[in-house]
């Protein structure tokens, strides 16, 4: 009877000890899972970090070539620059020194320049009397411009030489104009023809009276009749009346028979 009671007291103590067993295990798994989740949480975030860092150093590292890149384009362009500059100071150079040479050499192609046209003056004094109002105004105005200071002497010398192209032309170009002339003492306005500078003719505006320049005397001096047509039509041919054609004229040759 006495161990009957004994053995049904056991078993209350047994249950409750498996109870409290279990609730501690329970207890226990909680935490780890707890401390599971929280792990793997802060494995996420420093997951997520060293992703963002890694972007980050991935666009740092195509910025950092990008500039290396346009460093050695600036340096190319640098060279490149250095090697104009380097020219450019030659050429500065060169320029100080002709600059320090202009005077020298204005002074020294001013006398060439009044040279040529004192000879200009006189060729056209001793060549054919032909546009002498017009060729003589033209040397005019080159003295007076070599007496202009705001005229540059390569300007001076290109009006110059222009000059001297207008009268070799003169020799290739067949010409006609209105002039008033002395023929024998008698003033006589008639048309005078240029043919370059082999012929020189005049006929007076009704036709009556033609003649020629006469080189061996310098003086205008009176044709016959078989010249009058010719004359008319080289000069009607000079003004764009007439076409070009064969002319019949007289010619002469200083220091030789007619």
């Amino acid at each position: 009877m006495k161990k009957h009671r004994i053995h049904r007291l056991w078993v209350p103590i047994l249950l409750v000890g498996l109870a409290a067993t279990g609730n501690v295990m329970a207890t226990t798994l909680n935490d780890i899972y707890a401390v599971s989740d929280r792990i793997n949480a802060q494995a996420k975030r420093s997951q997520a970090k060293i992703d963002a860092l890694t972007e980050e150093t991935r666009k740092l590292l195509s910025e950092y070539k990008t500039v290396l890149k346009e460093i050695e384009g600036l340096r190319v362009y640098n060279r490149q620059l250095q090697r104009q500059i380097n020219n450019q100071e030659t050429e500065m150079a060169k320029l100080a020194t002709s600059i320090d040479q202009v005077t020298l050499i204005e002074r020294q192609i001013t006398p060439l320049m009044l040279r040529m046209i004192d000879g200009l003056e006189q060729f056209v004094g001793l060549d054919l009397p032909f546009l002498l109002d017009e060729r003589s105004e033209r040397i005019e105005r080159l003295r007076e411009m070599m007496e202009r200071a705001d005229v540059q002497a390569s300007e001076k010398f290109s009006q110059i030489l222009r000059a001297y192209q207008i009268e070799n032309e003169y020799g290739r170009t067949m010409e006609a104009y209105g002039d008033t002339i002395n023929v024998g003492g008698t003033e006589l306005k008639a048309d005078v023809l240029k043919v370059g500078r082999v012929a020189l003719v005049y006929q007076t505006p009704d036709g009556e009276v033609t003649g020629r320049w006469d080189v061996s005397n310098n003086e205008w001096v009176e044709l016959g009749d078989e010249y009058t047509t010719p004359v008319r039509n080289g000069i009607r041919m000079a003004r764009k009346q007439l076409s070009v054609d064969m002319l019949s004229l007289p010619v002469q040759v200083p220091g030789a028979a007619e």
